[in-house]
């Protein structure tokens, strides 16, 4: 009977006595490769990814997208180690998202993409805003979803009871962020008469420049008392409608032209956009 090549090597391997010292050999080192790779019970994947915020005031969404978003796109996207780049342009806001090759460094793509924004901001049309960046982590993923439904209360409503349970969870140890979404936010809106600004000759700019201005706060110095080092602010952010209105936009004469003199000021839920 022909056994043929593989028929003499399994003959071989059978009779010979190195066989149960090989398979021994085998045993030992597969319980040793057991003990000693890494294990975890949630293995650590480096994926760097981003968001961009760029505030754009006044502006549509089309205008956000083809003066803001598009443009950053182009730029962020010629950074090494950037592996797809996606952007969602809003009124008033784009929101650019850089996702990172995986195991690229976190700080160092955070570095690069601060470099090349300050690059770019000659670039930024007129009226578009500082970007705010902000890293995203594969981790970031809810642990908890509430939902808060109602029959007798608007989205308005339901959204400020919303912050106000965020604003309660935020304080609770351990919490790294608290997020909301949909309901309708709360904005005050100012509505130009034009009659009046031409009677006081007061721009739509200028207003825009002193809400802008006053709606900011900065320090002044700081002082020490009893080994504490205590920091002095000037200025405070506009919280009520009655903040907005009591802004001086111009001089008529000799006396000030408030916002509520030239324009009538809401302060309610924003309005849907789509």
């Amino acid at each position: 009977m022909n056994e043929g090549i593989a028929g003499r090597l399994a003959k071989q391997f059978i009779n010979s006595k190195i066989t149960p010292l090989l398979m021994l050999a085998a045993l030992l080192v597969g319980i040793m490769a057991t003990f000693m790779t890494p294990r975890e019970e949630e293995p650590q994947i480096v994926v760097p990814m981003v968001d961009i915020y760029i505030p754009y005031p006044g502006a549509t969404a089309a205008e956000v997208q083809e003066r803001v978003a598009k443009p950053v796109e182009r730029a962020v996207t010629e950074i090494q180690g950037v592996d797809y780049v996606y952007s969602t342009s809003m009124p008033d806001f784009a929101l650019v998202t850089v996702r990172y090759k995986v195991g690229e460094s976190a700080e160092e793509s955070m570095v690069k993409l601060w470099a090349t924004l300050m690059k770019y901001m000659d670039k930024m049309p007129p009226g578009a805003q500082m970007p705010l960046i902000r890293k995203v982590s594969i981790d970031d993923v809810p642990v908890l979803n509430l939902t808060f439904w109602s029959k007798d209360k608007s989205p308005y409503e339901l959204r400020r009871i919303a912050v106000s349970v965020a604003d309660q969870l935020k304080q609770t140890q351990n919490i790294g962020d608290v997020e909301i979404k949909g309901g309708l936010k709360r904005q005050i809106r100012v509505q130009l008469d034009k009659g009046k600004l031409l009677r006081f000759n007061i721009t739509p700019l200028q207003i825009a420049r002193q809400i802008q201005s006053t709606n900011s706060q900065m320090t002044s110095g700081d002082f020490k008392d009893f080994n504490e080092n205590i920091v002095v602010k000037s200025g405070k952010f506009l919280q009520s409608k009655e903040d907005v209105g009591n802004i001086v936009v111009g001089i008529y004469g000799v006396a000030p032209v408030t916002l509520k003199d030239v324009a009538t000021i809401t302060d309610g839920p924003e309005e849907v956009n789509n």
